[in-house]
């Protein structure tokens, strides 16, 4: 019985441009590369799975359903291209809330490690927030990419294994 092997990818900065609280399709700019590095990370074996935090949800600046719509246009996106997303998980949860899945907490990724028997050691995450990193090493990734989107990173206190311009770097990195 073989693990899955798993590219965690974060969604906002990573997979498509940040735009303040994206959920709307013709928002949705994807970022160079993010396709090809994809069918990379494929083609060497790896699952994808994009966790996602969404508190646009609870701040009731859009709803589920606006996120659903989302979610399936962007997945076709990627169907398109032969790109088999896993999942997207989300948490829909505002930054004070107590849950268990909002990041830096490990809830998605260890959902998703329970729901796909992913073998956790041999998996990366990709983000562009220290709170990306923390949610990798608390599920047990120690692989872990932050890409330079443009947000204010303290690189000298990062606890990313490596620190890239962008995700099509990330194929130089991950063998």
């Amino acid at each position: 019985f073989m693990l899955n092997k798993t590219i965690f990818l974060d969604r906002d900065g990573v997979i498509n441009k940040d735009v303040n609280y994206l959920h709307k399709i013709k928002e949705c700019e994807f970022i160079d590369g993010i396709f090809e590095a994809c069918i990379y990370f494929q083609d060497i074996g790896f699952k994808i799975v994009i966790i996602t935090n969404q508190s646009g949800i609870a701040r009731g600046y859009f709803n589920e359903n606006d996120y659903q719509i989302l979610t399936n246009w962007i997945t076709l996106q990627f169907n398109k291209k032969s790109i088999k997303l896993l999942e997207i998980f989300h948490c829909p949860h505002g930054p004070d809330s107590k849950c268990s899945c909002r990041k830096p907490r490990p809830g998605m990724l260890l959902e998703a490690q329970h729901k796909y028997s992913i073998d956790m050691s041999n998996s990366w995450l990709i983000g562009d927030r220290e709170d990306d990193i923390l949610a990798a090493n608390n599920a047990g990734i120690n692989n872990t990419i932050l890409v330079r989107s443009g947000h204010k990173i303290n690189e000298d206190i990062s606890n990313a294994k490596h620190i890239l311009d962008s995700i099509s770097d990330c194929v130089k990195v991950i063998k």
